[in-house]
């Protein structure tokens, strides 16, 4: 392990001990602002802090063991337990670095996830309903909580347009952590409901996943706002007809539009068209982020950027393929019933690797 690492690791110990300390003060228990961000803190620490005594145990077991070597009787004992403790000091030290690598200050935040149906007209609009499908049972194999934002229905089903919130519940890895790579262009080869001939056709949907702004992540001037209200279209019998409670936002400075007409309260579509739009807002930030650091190093899952295709799903062959890593799974009916692990896995271990290899650790 490099000195500046090791350092590293003895200062995270001493603020865990430092927060541990704290948390048992009757004025910081008293104080829940302050009490909620050292517990949120300690519980970041504590897995990273528990790695790093158990790399200095399998040291201490290598020193006696290595302490035993010059019994004849115990050699061949102690170099087994030798080879056992380097064996757990590599797989320790692994772990570390990536326990160390800069953490995304979005990970655990919810996300807005925005379906969009492009290239290929009507199936289009049904493959983004199925990757819709796909996506609410991830949530439900995670127990995510799950809320439909807003919605524009194609007339042979599925979604010319669909946004979703989702949530995650509880300790365990941030909804934003786990799905964050989905962003860009997802393809489709499949035979048509509607192709009489049995040909496969190609089409594409966009998918943008945009992390939950907080206002101190975008600040938003009312002056910059235009916001019109309008009666909703669809479904709705005769509130639709009578009562304006669809709510489009415009950005005037960037031109990003937020809309959103699935409730009957006027109030609560602003609302949630506000935290659209926001989140648009930041996503655009992110992206330009992302963009520059790529340009400056190794990426191979990309900026996020929609018009970039990521994935190909082919039914007649049963399979998926994440072109940004090149992994094909023959396994597609499971992941679009959800079963995203292995994806998502293999794309966080991607990212992982590119920032070790960005910071010399690879």
């Amino acid at each position: 392990m490099k000195p500046s690492m090791a350092a590293r690791l003895e200062q995270l110990s001493s603020r865990l001990a430092t927060i541990e300390l704290a948390l048992q003060d009757p004025r910081v228990t008293d104080d829940l602002d302050q009490y909620r961000k050292l517990t949120r803190e300690s519980a970041e620490l504590q897995p990273v802090v528990d790695e790093y005594r158990a790399w200095k145990l399998a040291n201490d077991d290598l020193a006696t063991a290595q302490s035993m070597l010059d019994d004849a009787s115990m050699r061949d004992f102690a170099l087994a337990e030798i080879d056992a403790a380097k064996e757990r000091i590599v797989a320790l030290e692994d772990r570390l670095r990536i326990a160390l690598l800069p953490r995304d200050p979005n990970d655990d935040k919810p996300l807005y996830l925005e379906i969009r149906a492009g290239t290929g007209g009507d199936e289009s609009a049904l493959f983004a309903g199925d990757l819709l499908r796909m996506y609410l049972r991830y949530a439900e194999r995670r127990g995510w909580k799950t809320e439909l934002v807003s919605e524009s229905v194609s007339d042979l089903g599925g979604y010319k347009e669909v946004i979703v919130r989702i949530e995650a519940r509880g300790d365990g890895d941030g909804a934003y952590s786990r799905l964050k790579f989905e962003s860009g262009g997802h393809r489709v080869q499949r035979v048509p409901a509607t192709e009489a001939q049995g040909r496969i056709h190609t089409s594409a949907c966009t998918v943008a996943v945009m992390p939950e702004a907080e206002e101190v992540d975008v600040q938003i001037s009312p002056d910059d706002l235009r916001i019109d209200v309008f009666r909703a279209s669809g479904a709705g019998g005769q509130h639709v007809n009578k009562t304006e409670s669809a709510v489009r936002i415009t950005h005037i400075p960037t031109g990003i539009v937020a809309e959103c007409q699935d409730d009957r309260s006027q109030h609560r579509n602003k609302d949630r068209a506000m935290k659209v739009l926001a989140a648009r807002l930041k996503a655009v930030q992110t992206q330009a982020q992302a963009a520059h650091e790529a340009a400056t190093r190794r990426s191979l899952i990309g900026s996020g950027d929609r018009s970039e295709r990521i994935r190909t799903y082919n039914f007649p062959q049963g399979r998926v393929t994440d072109h940004r890593i090149n992994l094909t799974l023959y396994k597609l009916q499971f992941v679009m019933d959800g079963d995203l692990d292995d994806l998502t896995n293999a794309l966080i271990a991607e990212h992982q690797a590119d920032q070790l290899a960005a910071l010399g650790e690879g």
